[in-house]
């Protein structure tokens, strides 16, 4: 191994050593509702639900055991679970690697939602935002395609066809469940099928699930709604490159890591399809988050016009659409600076990611599926990709 492999695999040790020891369980940043304490106390009142919510998020110390809120299995951090030990499974093919695919794939089985057109997947928690409140297992398009993906991935490495038809069943999630907005011939997917939102990076992580499984079936459906969704989000691009989160007033702020969703999404629709239609925007997106998020030092930006605060979520992300854009233009520069940034700045000793890094101080709660959920998918790609490179 060179210098950068062997940083990147202590570090990812490290890691892999912590989550395996909390058996994959954890704390999240939204779950204050899981607390029976604050639940009775919210009076069922959405501004009082929020208030809990984003104040324990926000503080720095974590009063969850106080609260007497259980960790819990995250189904997107399943999911990034999955996808990241599927890659060290491919690079090594030992039995240990495949025993924890093995385990994760039991419990995201168990812990789907039911009563939906396919396999489906929500948060392991209530929550209540400023559009309405999701109870506990509502599943959301996000969750479902990222699982989705991994369950690809799976069937990709091991062959087993009922993971390619969990994920086809995700489909009809998607197209079945989920209401479909509808505006100049082109579609947008809702995020939970109790809701008419219109989220640009949901809707482009929906379109890549439909193109991926039109690679594999080849069903003009699949082919027709993932090309309407791309279609309505590359509309909604601005003219500096960037997209808002979400079309409603409150919801346009510009981050990090949903821009590299839409990016990344955008890019595997395009591969997987080979409708090049929307290159330009994959291009002028890709330079909006290189020239706005990243700091000389490899530093990244939560939101494109401010410094703070520095999240693990968007650290994590930038690397895999860094990775995955590796082929449109050189990144491998700035890559490398984010890694180190993240590791040398936001692990602990103990092995855990860090959440955020403010100005003056760290929240250093070690959330499963927001920090080491992320930075375990972040290492894997980025680890994978520099022993497939041509001097790994």
């Amino acid at each position: 191994m060179c210098t950068t492999d062997n940083k990147v695999w202590q570090s990812l040790e490290k890691l892999m050593r912590y989550v395996e020891a909390e058996q994959f369980k954890g704390y999240d940043p939204y779950d204050a509702l899981n607390s029976k304490i604050l639940r009775v106390l919210s009076f069922r009142n959405k501004w009082l639900r929020i208030a809990f919510t984003q104040g324990l998020k926000k503080f720095p110390l974590n009063l969850r055991p106080l609260l007497l809120i259980e960790k819990g299995y995250n189904p997107k951090g399943l999911g990034l679970f999955l996808t990241g030990y599927l890659k060290l499974y491919s690079l090594y093919g030992t039995e240990k690697y495949l025993q924890k695919i093995n385990h994760i794939i039991s419990i995201l089985d168990k812990i789907k939602s039911d009563g939906y057109s396919g396999y489906c997947w929500g948060y392991n928690f209530d929550w209540q935002s400023k559009s309405g409140f999701i109870p506990e297992g509502t599943p959301t398009i996000v969750n479902t395609t990222f699982i989705a993906h991994a369950f690809l991935d799976a069937y990709q490495l091991l062959g087993e066809k009922r993971f390619l038809e969990i994920a086809r069943s995700s489909g009809d999630f998607i197209l079945d469940d989920l209401y479909i907005s509808k505006a100049n011939n082109f579609i947008c997917f809702s995020y939970t099928p109790f809701d008419k939102s219109k989220v640009h990076n949901a809707n482009m992580l929906g379109a890549s699930l439909l193109a991926r499984l039109y690679s594999f079936t080849r069903e003009d459906r699949l082919l027709a709604f993932a090309k309407n969704a791309a279609g309505y989000v590359t509309t909604k691009q601005r003219p500096d490159g960037s997209w808002y989160y979400a079309e409603t007033n409150y919801q346009r702020w510009i981050d990090c890591h949903h821009t590299g969703f839409v990016i990344e999404s955008l890019f595997n629709y395009i591969s997987f399809t080979r409708d090049r239609t929307h290159s330009d925007n994959l291009k002028k997106g890709l330079e909006f988050l290189k020239n706005h998020f990243f700091l000389k030092s490899g530093m990244t930006k939560f939101y494109y016009n401010r410094n703070y605060p520095v999240d693990i979520h968007c650290l994590a992300q930038a690397i895999v659409t860094l990775v995955v854009l590796k082929d449109i233009c050189d990144n491998s520069k700035l890559l490398q600076k984010v890694v180190y940034w993240m590791i040398n700045h936001m692990q602990d000793d103990r092995g855990y990611f860090y959440y955020r890094k403010g100005r003056l101080f760290y929240n250093k709660i070690p959330y499963i599926r927001w920090s080491q959920a992320w930075a375990f998918h972040a290492l894997t790609t980025y680890y994978l990709h520099l022993r497939n490179s041509p001097s790994g």
